[in-house]
């Protein structure tokens, strides 16, 4: 299948491009750049420089590359930003991905694979977290998640679009080969954040609160391998070809690691210690949130190969060790 990657040059997204490679699909990558990386994408991989909101450039991507299906890993991501500024996420994660959905349709394209996340069910009511709870986001970036996944719905229902939106939990780890990785400037997420204490590339990482009820008092999160992640995209494939399909899939490993467990896991894999210091809590954190995959496991049979989070550690680790600067570009 020819499959457009938008963002395929990000971190998840440059992951499941090569996903795609191995399951015998052929990609083509659409990425501004912005956040994404040029190195993280081979050279043979057909690579556009441009916006996903751009209606003449994705056009003429569909066409000329002959595009069986779409995949979106384009959105911006950090929460506190969008809280700051709203508009740009809005801009960016709905106004550009209703444009992108509109010139998919006008083309005829009509199959969607939707990078969305566990931020749109807020503050859940209760774990682990399965698709049929309520959602009800706490900031503009899980807002304009679920805009989408509600666009979608509608597409579907008036278009015939058949879509599959996963909601992830905290993708982490890199490529077994330690090729790519995660390169994030601004850096946000935990095991970098720990990996560039250890090495003293940053300073003592800091942990957001140590009273949650939780066994250690430490935040627990669900960290899922991203070549996981990319697998479970490629799976739904087989269910998009009855026009209007629309799937929902929570991807998580379902065994919830706490923030102490994270940095115990980098010290074991590097030998280092890794400094902390303890800190306030965070406006808006939950103290657990973990998921029900048990959806995604029986429809499309995705199997978790990395269960645990010492061996997601052990291929960060790799990548960081291997590129201590990142992707040199």
């Amino acid at each position: 299948m020819n499959v457009l990657v938008v963002g395929g040059a990000g971190y998840i997204g440059s992951h499941c491009v090569r996903q795609l490679q191995a399951a015998g699909h052929r990609p083509v990558v659409l990425d501004n750049l912005v956040f994404g990386h040029r190195a993280a994408v081979a050279p043979d991989i057909p690579f556009y420089d441009g916006d996903l909101g751009d209606p003449d450039t994705v056009g003429q991507i569909l066409i000329e590359e002959k595009i069986d299906l779409v995949m979106h890993f384009a959105a911006f991501a950090y929460v506190g930003e969008s809280v700051t500024d709203p508009l740009k996420y809005y801009f960016n994660n709905v106004v550009a991905t209703l444009r992108l959905l509109e010139t998919m349709l006008s083309e005829g394209v009509t199959k969607f694979v939707f990078s969305s996340t566990c931020a749109t069910f807020g503050i859940p009511e209760r774990m682990p977290i399965t698709e049929d709870l309520p959602q009800a986001p706490i900031n503009p970036y899980g807002q304009t998640k679920l805009d989408i996944e509600n666009a979608l719905k509608a597409l579907a229902h008036a278009h015939g679009l058949s879509f599959a939106a996963f909601r992830y939990f905290n993708a982490a780890g890199a490529a077994e080969d330690a090729t790519i990785g995660e390169a994030h400037d601004p850096e946000s997420h935990l095991i970098p954040l720990a990996i560039d204490a250890a090495t003293g590339r940053r300073p003592p990482l800091k942990v957001f609160g140590q009273d949650y009820p939780t066994p250690d008092g430490t935040c627990l999160r669900d960290y899922v391998h991203v070549d996981d992640l990319s697998r479970a995209h490629i799976a739904v494939f087989d269910k998009l070809d009855e026009p209007g399909t629309g799937l929902f899939y929570n991807l998580g490993t379902g065994t919830p690691t706490s923030v102490l467990e994270v940095i115990e896991a980098v010290e074991k894999v590097s030998g280092l210690k890794v400094p902390y210091e303890m800190a306030e809590r965070r406006a808006g954190d939950p103290p657990a949130l973990y998921a029900d995959s048990a959806k995604a496991k029986s429809e499309l049979g995705w199997e978790i190969k990395y269960q645990t989070i010492e061996p997601i550690v052990a291929t960060a680790w790799a990548w960081h060790q291997a590129h201590p600067e990142g992707f040199q570009e």
